[in-house]
């Protein structure tokens, strides 16, 4: 790298607050991969740990994380007219029914620790500083009933119940909806909040982290289908005897 790609990076690139976000959300993955230990027979499928950990560490992202995220969208924020709210992204006309007096989201969260998580992440979608209509809209649905149906479907597995298979369809439907629907209205205007302008903004931030939430969801839908799939010709081959 020479040094003038070097000087042209964002000097918080590496800071604390982005490696604690990092860590935070790497040790979800390991509480739901201690939980997989912890709850499945030693026996269990390859395949139907991971299904168990991405599900319980999904559900712990929607309500720890995004839950967040919402929370500080609702209730977190400085009155328009304040010197703090210089530099704030502005909130949308009358959201909550204030008219244009407050400004809200992580943004004007502080040093609360989620909201600067939130901050961090929005370096590269600035939508998620403040408050964008279609972003909490996709939020609200997302914590309120995908984070309890990833959930539940940890807890199928865990009693291995095969309706897991029909609700990990279901999610999977919503997580992949959820992701194009966040992204799409970006596209249609020139990705005009992204900033993918080094590594870490576009290959972390936009690509990883939200890749994840279409190629596994994709791999459940596999699985599933594949299981309800034998179901079905065991049902078949035994009405045939």
């Amino acid at each position: 790298m020479s040094s003038a790609t070097a000087s042209a990076l964002p000097s918080d690139l590496f800071d604390t607050t982005t490696l604690v976000s990092l860590a935070a959300a790497a040790s979800i993955v390991v509480v739901a991969y201690a939980a997989s230990r912890r709850v499945l027979p030693a026996a269990t499928s390859t395949a139907l740990r991971f299904l168990f950990v991405w599900h319980l560490a999904d559900a712990l992202c929607h309500f720890v994380l995004e839950g967040s995220f919402l929370y500080h969208c609702f209730f977190s924020y400085v009155e328009a007219r304040a010197p703090a709210a210089a530099g704030l992204v502005a909130s949308p006309f009358n959201f909550l029914g204030h008219g244009a007096a407050r400004v809200y989201g992580p943004q004007a969260g502080g040093a609360n620790p989620f909201a600067q998580l939130w901050m961090v992440y929005a370096r590269a979608d600035k939508r998620w500083g403040g408050v964008d209509l279609g972003v909490v809209s996709l939020e609200l649905l997302t914590v309120f009933f995908d984070g309890p149906v990833a959930l539940y479907v940890a807890y199928l597995i865990a009693r291995k119940d095969p309706r897991a298979s029909f609700w990990m369809i279901v999610l999977a439907t919503c997580e992949l909806y959820g992701g194009f629907m966040t992204f799409c209205p970006e596209w249609l205007v020139g990705n005009v909040n992204l900033d993918g302008s080094n590594f870490m903004y576009m290959w972390v931030y936009l690509v990883f982290f939200n890749m994840l939430w279409v190629f596994i969801p994709l791999y459940a839908v596999w699985y599933s289908y594949r299981d309800i799939s034998h179901a079905f010709a065991v049902r078949a081959s035994k009405k045939g005897q």
